[in-house]
């Protein structure tokens, strides 16, 4: 016998998209930009956003508009925080990728079929590229933190993404076309790391490699992003070795022995 659906869950997938939405930028997004990328009615959204206002979860900015996260999701994140404490070890890794090649350096997580944009470490160099920031999703393979996880995820998984590209990869899909990500999923295979030649923004070139949980599955990953004149072939191999350190030394902090499992 067929249950009906329950509408509760409904408005909480709803809820939650638009969260998700709201905080991938640091300004936040318009009303248009909800119900457009919410693919929502105008009163819908309007609707939702008034009442996520009224718990704290979201604030209307007077001076540009936008919806922007609110405090409510800032106490929760910091005892989130208590329970997956990643930045602990993920900062210093971060401070001396971006130390040692005045890159920026990042730090992102899988969530489901993306990858979100946690921490971030300036470089010295004075000409950055400001693509990746915290709060940034992309679908996973796309961007260099997403291919170097989707790289080592199992053939199976892999494909059940590749199958439907397109689909998948949504408005990053003419600059990621399938035969340049599967290309690019095999290199990475080989080299351990992974190159992103300006493909979600022309000039921008990224790097990563991928961290391993307890489990031996890619779940996180370190990337240095920066101008096409930084990432040459030429200095690609120094690049890729201190990712792969970085990301050795964190999986292996990740599996030392005493380390709470559920804490990751």
């Amino acid at each position: 016998m067929n249950q009906a659906p329950v509408q509760g869950a409904q408005v909480v997938s709803r809820v939650a998209g638009l969260l998700r939405i709201v905080g991938r930028r640091p300004e936040g997004s318009s009303l248009v930009e909800l119900v457009w990328e919410s693919g929502l009615t105008r009163p819908t959204v309007h609707r939702l956003l008034a009442s996520l206002a009224s718990e704290g979860l979201l604030d209307h900015d007077p001076r540009s508009g936008n919806w922007v996260l609110g405090p409510e999701v800032l106490l929760m994140g910091a005892v989130a925080s208590a329970r997956f404490p990643l930045e602990d070890i993920a900062r210093p890794s971060l401070r001396r990728l971006a130390e040692e090649t005045g890159e920026s350096a990042f730090f992102s997580i899988r969530r489901g079929a993306e990858t979100v944009c946690l921490l971030r470490e300036e470089g010295s160099f004075p000409v950055r590229s400001f693509v990746l920031h915290e709060g940034v999703r992309f679908p996973l393979g796309v961007a260099s933190a997403g291919a170097a996880i989707l790289a080592f995820l199992p053939d199976d998984e892999q494909e059940q993404i590749l199958s439907d590209w397109a689909a998948h990869a949504g408005d990053f899909a003419a600059g990621h076309t399938e035969s340049v990500v599967r290309a690019n999923l095999r290199q990475t295979r080989r080299t351990g790391y992974s190159v992103n030649p300006g493909l979600v923004l022309e000039g921008s070139w990224g790097m990563g490699a991928a961290v391993f949980d307890q489990a031996g599955r890619p779940a996180w990953a370190l990337s240095l992003t920066g101008i096409e004149p930084r990432f040459r072939e030429d200095r690609q191999d120094l690049l890729g070795r201190l990712l792969l350190e970085e990301a050795h030394r964190f999986t292996v902090q990740l599996s030392a022995p005493g380390r709470d499992r559920r804490r990751h």
